[in-house]
């Protein structure tokens, strides 16, 4: 019969697997959101892959774990978001116009890995276009109350739509690379 510290010992190690896999998503949504690449007509960062990553190679409950915690490190102050400390963190940056576009990916985080996670690439970048027209609603709908209507699509949603297309693209080229490297059947 096994010990009792052994069984917790068994318990315990999917816990902390989660945990390190949680932190891990975190820190890859915190570094892509911090990679600004130069593109037309505004910088573009690799946030939008970074969370759609995630999601789709941890699921629905750890990819919406990581996201969690990215925006709680975010709402501590902690200079997790995209030009922070510059524009200013913690929960006053979460109201600002970019953050419906963070509840956004909260949201698509969930969706995306629950529709993308152990799918075909052709699974997988439904999924990931299903998240990017949530990230896009919420961000939109939030944005409004910013920018006038008129300008919403020109500020919101044209510089960035054909940049976050490319970066469906690479990642699912990345989870399919990923799991042909690791002999993990897709």
């Amino acid at each position: 019969m096994p010990s009792l510290a052994h069984g917790a010992a068994v318990t315990a190690t999917p816990l902390w697997r989660g945990l390190a896999l949680t932190l891990c998503g975190a820190a890859l949504i915190t570094l892509g959101a911090k990679i600004q690449i130069p593109f037309w007509p505004v910088p573009m960062t690799l946030h939008t892959l970074a969370v759609f990553l995630t999601a789709a190679a941890l699921g629905p409950r750890l990819g919406l774990a990581a996201m969690t915690a990215y925006l709680g490190a975010g709402a501590l102050g902690l200079p997790v978001f995209s030009g922070s400390p510059e524009r200013g963190i913690g929960l006053a940056y979460m109201v600002g116009p970019t953050g419906g576009y963070l509840l956004g990916y909260w949201l698509a985080a969930g969706l995306i890995g629950a529709l993308a996670h152990r799918r075909k690439w052709v699974g997988q970048t439904l999924a990931m276009l299903a998240g990017l027209a949530v990230v896009y609603a919420a961000g939109l709908a939030w944005l409004a109350n910013f920018v006038p209507a008129r300008d919403l699509l020109a500020a919101g949603f044209t510089p960035f739509v054909l940049g976050d297309l490319v970066k469906i693209a690479l990642a699912c080229l990345l989870l399919s690379g990923a799991r042909r490297w690791t002999g993990v059947a897709q």
